[in-house]
């Protein structure tokens, strides 16, 4: 980046964040939203060649005072994960460090991971299903969901049963499949592992598509293959399954999730949930929370299931670090 480049007003939000330290720019961080935290952070880990003058000009402009308590001069990576913690809480910031931080090399497929949920449906969606399947099998879950809402109706079901069925992929396909997404994308040659998709691998995704939507592909797999939609199901761990969980896992899951989302995602469930989750409180906490979730005023469905699936994903993360174990569950009731 030159000293005459013209910055965008993303580039000059990211200088200014640079400028401010760790605290200040956790804090400001911490009202925005997701995206924008994605594209000021993506923005800063690619500022580089970061001038004086450049630096005058931005203070100037946002009417700032803070340049001799600049960070300019730290790690930038380091820098980043401090921040995004500090603002994010570890679990949410994880998954966006790593796409900021990782992304800028990220080539072929890897790429799809910085793309917009619509823009990814729109690449994919005249390219042979099992090719699609591949594909929505190396995503993040969520973001897979994401994309597989936005596929057309008919297409849904059959990819979700092509995940399920998949064993894995030779590694000399992977990396065609790469070149052939570099071409599309501009990218390059980064081959994956070959062990992807699978029944876990279905299920983890439905878990992040609109409940309706997930009950309509789950009837359409049970009508053509009942077994595999049994396994499915089997595989699949939601909300109310945490009644399962035992008294200790229950405690640390309790731990990293915060009042607000406990609050949202306990609208509705059943009674012997609500009491497990009390039951492993201290009783002034457990008081308190009973009080809010009777005075709380009416919320939106999506709100609440949203804060189950963000305690999910919490739980999950917790049972992948061997810190709690998640019975199998699921029945007929689907997020």
């Amino acid at each position: 980046m030159s000293e005459n480049t013209e910055l965008s007003q993303t580039e000059k939000t990211s200088l200014l964040l640079l400028t401010l330290g760790q605290e200040r720019a956790a804090s400001v961080l911490k009202n925005m939203g997701p995206k924008e935290v994605q594209a000021i952070g993506t923005t800063m880990a690619g500022l580089s060649n970061i001038s004086n003058e450049m630096v005058d000009g931005v203070l100037e402009e946002f009417i700032v005072t803070i340049k001799d308590k600049t960070a300019l001069g730290v790690d930038s990576d380091a820098y980043i994960r401090d921040m995004l913690t500090n603002a994010l809480g570890a679990d949410k910031a994880g998954s966006i460090i790593d796409r900021i931080l990782l992304g800028r090399d990220s080539k072929g497929i890897d790429q799809l991971k910085w793309m917009d949920a619509r823009a990814i449906a729109d690449l994919v969606r005249l390219e042979h299903p099992q090719i699609v399947a591949i594909i929505l099998s190396l995503l993040d879950a969520d973001q897979a969901g994401a994309v597989l809402g936005l596929l057309p109706e008919n297409m849904r079901s059959d990819l979700l049963m092509r995940i399920a069925t998949l064993e894995g992929v030779q590694p000399a396909a992977l990396r065609e499949l790469d070149e052939m997404m570099e071409k599309q994308l501009t990218g390059g040659e980064n081959a994956q592992a070959s062990a992807i998709g699978g029944i876990d691998t279905a299920a983890n995704i439905l878990n992040f598509i609109d409940g309706a939507v997930s009950e309509a592909m789950m009837e359409e797999i049970s009508e053509n293959d009942a077994e595999l939609s049994q396994k499915i199901q089997d595989k699949m761990f939601v909300f109310s399954d945490l009644i399962e969980v035992d008294d200790r896992g229950i405690q640390a899951l309790l731990r990293e999730v915060s009042t607000d989302q406990l609050l949202l995602a306990l609208r509705g469930v059943d009674d012997g949930l609500k009491e497990k989750i009390f039951g492993n409180m201290s009783k002034r906490a457990a008081e308190m929370l009973r009080d809010d979730l009777e005075a709380a005023p009416p919320t939106k469905l999506s709100e609440v299931e949203q804060a189950q699936k963000d305690i999910l994903s919490i739980a999950r993360k917790l049972a992948d670090a061997g810190e709690i174990a998640l019975g199998s569950g699921g029945g007929d009731d689907l997020i």
